[in-house]
């Protein structure tokens, strides 16, 4: 099966959540990036940081099949990070995502892996990946329009 389509509709998707994300990023200071509504509510920098550490379990583990060990307890306990350091862990890990998705043969979208006891193609899982990260991002925006209120500039075209 030919997946030119899909290929091309996950890059758009990813890139798009990448460049909206980092829209918002760049309106917030270090404060607001690391500011949780409530204490069982995640801060914008919990959530990208959460995201990088699915990309690798998802993608460097279960689709390039490299033997990494993601810390998800680590990775979900709230820890102060710079708003520029989080711009570039999603420049970065994004690019990483898109550059994978573009080198990927009709083979690998098909082939499967184990996911939580089942069976899911690589293609499944990009599409999961996609819409988990388009999730988070629309509590990465909640949170930025708490923090900004009326100075808040929206990302969607």
């Amino acid at each position: 099966m030919e997946h030119d389509f899909n290929r091309k509709w996950l890059e758009d998707k990813f890139e798009n959540i990448r460049s909206r994300t980092l829209n918002v990023l760049v309106q917030l200071n270090d404060q607001q990036v690391n500011w949780q509504p409530n204490h069982s509510s995640l801060s914008i920098s919990t959530l990208i940081r959460h995201i990088e550490g699915n990309i690798q379990e998802r993608i460097t583990k279960g689709i390039l099949q490299q033997d990494i060990t993601r810390n998800r307890e680590e990775e979900l306990t709230q820890t102060f990070v710079s708003r520029d350091d989080l711009i570039q862990i999603l420049k970065n890990r994004f690019q990483y995502l898109i550059d994978t998705v573009k080198s990927m043969t009709n083979e690998d979208f098909e082939r499967v892996q184990m996911v939580r006891g089942k069976e899911r193609s690589n293609l499944d899982i990009l599409h999961q990946c996609a819409t988990h990260y388009s999730e988070h991002m629309g509590q990465i925006f909640y949170i930025a329009k708490q923090c900004l209120g009326v100075q808040y500039k929206p990302t969607s075209v």
